[in-house]
């Protein structure tokens, strides 16, 4: 099959679809989200990690959803995007979430060091994991999304 062909195939992809488009209705929640809030618009906002709602958690409950209605939640397929489902939230939850409270507190000894004029330094990215506020928001537009491509598409 020609390379035309694949990329055909991959776009008429109904998991496919479903999957990106989670992930991308997050990140335009957050960019207009942002808007909102900070009164400025921001490009890192869209291409970024962490924020209301997590992409993340979209894009694989997604994933996992559209698995489950398009090939069955008796397949292995269906429990490995699981298993994978679960991983992918637990580390944006977990461990990039502590992360991104580290980089706070390194960040603000960067600054005490600074204006104290002993060092200065770039600061690290605060914002890398999420909430569970985030996570749970995320997981809402996955499903929202994944449903509404499975039905329309039967529609």
């Amino acid at each position: 099959m020609d390379k035309q062909g694949v990329l055909l195939q991959f776009i008429s992809n109904k998991i496919a679809i479903t999957t990106f488009s989670a992930w991308f209705i997050a990140q335009v929640i957050k960019v207009i989200r942002g808007i909102i809030v900070e009164k400025k618009f921001n490009f890192k906002w869209f291409v970024g990690t962490g924020g209301m709602p997590s992409s993340h958690a979209a894009g694989v409950v997604a994933l996992t959803t559209g698995v489950g209605l398009n090939e069955g939640v008796h397949t292995a397929l269906f429990v490995i995007t699981l298993m994978f489902t679960i991983i992918v939230i637990c580390d944006a939850q977990g461990v990039r979430r502590s992360t991104g409270q580290q980089a706070e507190i390194l960040n603000t000894i960067m600054e005490d060091i600074y204006w104290k004029k002993r060092i200065q330094e770039d600061k690290l990215k605060e914002l890398i994991g999420h909430t569970p506020t985030e996570v749970l928001m995320g997981i809402i537009v996955g499903l929202i999304v994944a449903f509404g491509i499975h039905y329309i598409g039967k529609g």
